[in-house]
């Protein structure tokens, strides 16, 4: 019976604060709104014996157009490396778009579109460099969170995209990838400041 109080008023208080900071919102955007933003990825996989982490940082601009709808530009730098000591860099950039849902309100759900172009180098161990040229589109879901009237906690979580990766060598052929990812194996994190 003890627990069963105890329980009851952990909800009611959580109820009660829940409902005084619906009262007191924080941040929000709206057309007009200019902000600065950078996603930091990790993603770890394995196949058979073989692991591979990569790490991604993507800093970004970006600008309400509309009530809901904010343009942006970004960069990408990622490194990869496996239990064979292959490793690759990447470096490129990239224009989107992102529909907020509720962009005046504290708490928003997102979903982005963009292109992106860059470049990847291959560093096989104990092989010889490649070079790839790789452009995509993809189309993924977030969630923005203002913890202060300037700061906004930025997630997305995997993306439907499709990929064409071509080596810089004369005469090769592209490689072109679809996905469709949205599990717990590709989470973006960040941190959004509107001026």
């Amino acid at each position: 019976m003890k627990k069963l109080l105890l329980m009851a008023a952990v909800a009611v208080f959580g109820f009660t604060n829940v409902n005084a900071q619906d009262e007191n919102t924080t941040g929000g955007f709206e057309e007009g709104d200019v902000y600065v933003s950078g996603t930091v990825g990790y993603n770890s996989t394995k196949e058979g014996d073989l692991k591979t982490n990569r790490f991604d940082f993507m800093p970004t601009v970006g600008y309400f157009v509309s009530e809901n709808i904010a343009l942006e530009a970004n960069l990408s730098i990622g490194s990869a490396e496996n239990a064979a000591d292959d490793k690759t860099t990447t470096f490129g950039g990239g224009l989107g778009a992102t529909y907020f849902f509720t962009p005046a309100n504290q708490f928003s759900f997102t979903v982005g579109a963009g292109v992106s172009y860059a470049n990847s180098k291959f560093e096989p161990n104990g092989g010889a460099e490649s070079k790839f040229d790789v452009f995509a589109i993809a189309v993924g879901p977030g969630l923005n969170y203002f913890v202060s009237d300037c700061f906004a906690l930025r997630a997305s979580v995997g993306a439907l995209s499709y990929a064409s990766a071509k080596p810089d060598v004369d005469g090769a052929e592209s490689t072109n990838s679809f996905g469709l990812n949205f599990d717990l194996s590709d989470i973006n994190f960040g941190v959004t400041y509107k001026f």
